[in-house]
């Protein structure tokens, strides 16, 4: 286990907590409503690229000195803080004060625009921003030039293998009680669909009836050319094999982030391990309303599974981050999608 502590004084400022992947929607703005914890209660992730105060537009940028930081469209803005943020749960914090001219936001709570709201008690350092205002994950993010780590009481969780994940599947239902699309599927599908479309290469694809087909077949065949496909693809994982897969969608481990292997020649695409496990063998209830019912005599104590008023869409700022990081859009037929998009988010399919 890990604790994070004060660079200036050493006051220890978190709980023990253990390292798992950047979570999908880290980056997410997601409706207008109090989202939950980023987190889970004792981890913590890292999030490799710079972010936070000082930003500087495209416009001040270019585009060579861009794609020498990983980006490779335009974008409205590019962060020259420091990579390395390290985000925690909010109840995971201890020892820390709100600095009260920083705690602007936009709706409902703190959005971050000031740079670090939260202080060390011990020594007033600035050390973290609080992140829980509506349409953001409730989030800790600290300042890794402010912190330090240290050993923390307890042993570090296991990591849970992939026949633990095949065995006992940690997934994430794609629609919520309230009968909402979950945001995490949004986010999830939105940026597996940016690497799947630099996959394809700019040729039709041909994707698998069912779950899959449900997910990502409309948008694919809206922003995709008509045509006989050329690539298939398959999911590939924990008991499922790859064969005959022109592009293979893939989990990505929770814990370490870790893509799960390929042999052969097939594009690998990753998906969130939560989502790629209901779609691979959660298939009992479909997200889509179906005909039939319950057999004359059967009686059911529980409500039936709420069902969406509207078709998914994928998150279009998650699926526009994920494509501007990739060096394929820089290609026309890709950029194009990516212009489209971006000047229109919310038309179909988003």
């Amino acid at each position: 286990m890990t604790v994070f502590a004060c660079v200036r004084c050493g006051a220890v400022l978190t709980a023990p907590v253990s390292q798992v992947a950047l979570p999908v929607q880290a980056r997410q703005i997601y409706g207008h409503d109090l989202l939950p914890a980023l987190m889970e209660p004792g981890t913590y992730a890292v999030e490799p690229e710079p972010s936070g105060p000082p930003w500087r537009l495209w416009s001040e940028v270019g585009a060579e000195e861009a794609e020498a930081r990983g980006v490779y469209a335009p974008v409205h803005s590019l962060s020259y803080g420091p990579p390395g943020a390290i985000v925690v749960a909010p109840g995971d914090v201890r020892g820390t004060v709100l600095i009260l001219e920083h705690c602007d936001g936009y709706c409902m709570g703190l959005d971050g625009r000031d740079g670090p709201n939260l202080a060390c008690v011990q020594c007033g350092q600035a050390v973290a921003t609080r992140i829980d205002d509506c349409s953001l994950w409730q989030a800790v993010w600290l300042a890794p030039q402010a912190v330090r780590r240290l050993a923390g009481n307890g042993p570090a969780r296991p990591v849970v293998s992939w026949e633990m994940l095949h065995a006992e599947p940690l997934e994430t239902p794609p629609v919520e009680p309230s009968g909402a699309w979950s945001p995490v599927w949004a986010a999830a599908v939105g940026a597996a669909l940016a690497r799947l479309l630099a996959a394809s290469a700019g040729t039709p694809v041909a994707v698998p009836d069912g779950p899959v087909a449900e997910t990502f077949r409309r948008v694919l065949d809206t922003l995709l050319p008509p045509g006989r496909s050329a690539k298939n693809v398959v999911l590939a994982g924990p008991g499922l094999s790859a064969h005959g897969a022109g592009i293979a969608l893939v989990p990505q481990h929770p814990q370490t982030g870790e893509v799960w292997p390929v042999s052969g020649r097939a594009h690998v695409v990753p998906l969130a391990a939560e989502v790629w496990m209901h779609l691979a063998f959660h298939h009992d209830r479909l997200p889509v309303p179906t005909s039939g019912g319950i057999p004359d005599g059967v009686w059911r104590d529980d409500p039936p599974p709420m069902l969406p008023s509207w078709p998914f869409r994928p998150d279009w700022r998650v699926f526009l981050y994920t494509l501007a990081r990739l060096p394929e859009v820089r290609q026309p037929w890709l950029r194009r999608i990516y212009d489209q998009v971006k000047d229109r988010p919310y038309a179909p399919p988003f």
